[in-house]
């Protein structure tokens, strides 16, 4: 009866395949400097460098077969045809063939490169850029905050704003401040202002010159206090002291502390309002410590709200602090961003950030899935063609994405095998891998037998490969011929 096939026990054997084949080309690089071993496949070598499959003679009638090997597990021999325990059909090999590879290199059938799917990408430059996502606070731009307060006491007369949070425009009134100081200054004005017309027609010098600048002293000291060049001139023009200073918004903008109340007393440069003008706001976001040196002022950054599902915010980042918080061990970065009439963006709001710095404007990059990292080397395997693959050592600069930036140990145009189910994804398996790897299984009765690899374990009494029968009796469960 013919093995019934399971899907996911098939699919077990595929990845095992494709580990095995990643295995099989650790170790022939591991393997490299000692001299060919009798089923590796010599390769002739060509002015680029790369290395390609040496012609492979025609097997002639009655060509002795010397044994079978598995395509996919490197050292199985049988002396009769069947499938390897994988359920791969043993491949013959006849006397005179020249088998084998070049040291450091792994000839594999390119059908069965097809079949387990092996992907391959070239070694190209690009731009790249590093995805930053953080979160942001809205915050108020503290350059555009500014305390109201008066530069002389006085009492508050009248307020015209009630309450925090209340819209003002630039050149709105505030609020009147009664001060005794004020009047007198005023009413000594407008007495300098009288004394100088009336020694405008006398004959002596000194007394036009001192009656003019008393008056041009006095005016100098009320605009010290802030009194407006208009409010000037309707004092001169009107003759007659203003019992109150009227207190005006320097910006449009929003107030965001009343600190006064009316009757009360006000002391010069205490603070009586605090405005906020909201068309430009700043958007604080925190950043790990190794994105910190991807991050410069100037560069665009990006912000989505919650409340607002489909809008982008453009802004720029400004300021990267020079120290980090020792708690959360962060760098804290300040962005500034254009509001909109509405001022959707509203302090105290949180906001999802974007940042996309460029790391290199014009780097060699792999994909990440190209890379075998073991802890103390990071490996790529190099598609030379027809079946041939050999490992590389590189040097890796920044993640990126889906690409690292390669700083040494491969070209641009040469290929990588880019396939994650074709790769070893950690240390541990690859060890584990290797030591079931590193053995020499039993040798058939009569065959030829390879040179010893060195520096190759000895063999484990209990790990036999099981020897090839027939074709239905050698197909494991699920990895039966059709």
């Amino acid at each position: 009866m013919r093995p019934m096939k399971h899907p996911r026990l098939k699919f077990g054997f595929q990845k095992l395949a494709h580990a095995s084949l990643a295995v099989a080309i650790l170790v022939a690089a591991a393997g490299c400097g000692r001299a060919p071993r009798s089923d590796e496949r010599p390769t002739a070598h060509h002015a680029s460098g790369h290395e390609t499959a040496a012609p492979k003679p025609a097997a002639t009638p009655g060509a002795k077969i010397l044994y079978w090997k598995s395509p996919m597990i490197p050292g199985f021999r049988s002396d009769k045809p069947g499938k390897d325990p994988m359920g791969m059909e043993l491949v013959p090999v006849y006397a005179g063939e020249a088998p084998g590879g070049a040291p450091g290199t792994l000839a594999i059938n390119p059908r069965t490169v097809q079949d387990i799917g092996v992907k391959t990408e070239p070694v190209r430059r690009q731009m790249l850029t590093r995805e930053i996502r953080t979160i942001g606070r809205i915050d108020y731009d503290e350059r555009l905050v500014r305390d109201v307060s008066p530069k002389i006491g006085g009492w508050v007369e009248t307020e015209y704003v009630n309450f925090p949070g209340q819209m003002v425009h630039k050149g709105e009134p505030l609020g009147t401040i009664y001060s005794p100081e004020l009047v007198s200054t005023e009413q000594e004005y407008l007495n300098a202002l009288h004394f100088q017309k009336e020694l405008k027609a006398s004959p002596l010098d000194d007394a036009r010159t001192g009656a003019r600048e008393l008056a041009k002293s006095v005016e100098t000291r009320l605009r010290y206090w802030d009194i407006t060049d208009a409010q000037i001139r309707a004092l001169r023009d009107r003759g007659r002291i203003t019992r109150t200073m009227v207190l005006h918004a320097p910006f449009s903008g929003i107030v965001l502390k009343k600190n006064v109340f009316q009757g009360g007393y006000v002391k010069p440069g205490q603070s009586m309002y605090q405005l906020a003008d909201l068309s430009r706001i700043w958007v604080y976001a925190d950043i790990y410590e190794y994105q910190a040196p991807w991050i410069r002022p100037g560069q665009e950054a990006t912000m989505t709200l919650a409340y607002q599902p489909g809008a982008v915010f453009h802004g720029r980042v400004i300021y990267v602090y020079p120290y980090l918080n020792r708690k959360t061990r962060t760098i804290e970065v300040r962005m500034e961003f254009r509001n909109g009439p509405g001022f959707e963006l509203k302090p105290g709001m949180w906001a999802d950030v974007n940042l996309k710095p460029t790391v290199s404007r014009e780097a060699l990059v792999i994909p990440v899935d190209a890379v075998i990292r073991t802890g103390t080397r990071d490996i790529v395997i190099l598609a030379l063609g027809h079946g041939h693959f050999a490992p590389r050592d590189v040097r890796l600069g920044v993640q990126a994405g889906d690409y690292y930036e390669v700083l040494a140990g491969l070209t641009e145009g040469e290929r990588v095998v880019d396939s994650a189910e074709f790769l070893l994804d950690s240390e541990s398996s690859l060890r584990s891998a290797l030591g079931k790897m590193t053995w020499t299984p039993p040798e058939p009765h009569g065959a030829a037998s390879p040179s010893p690899s060195a520096g190759l374990a000895p063999p484990h009494p209990e790990r036999h490969w099981p020897r090839a029968a027939g074709a239905e009796e050698s197909a494991m469960p699920g990895m039966g011929g059709e």
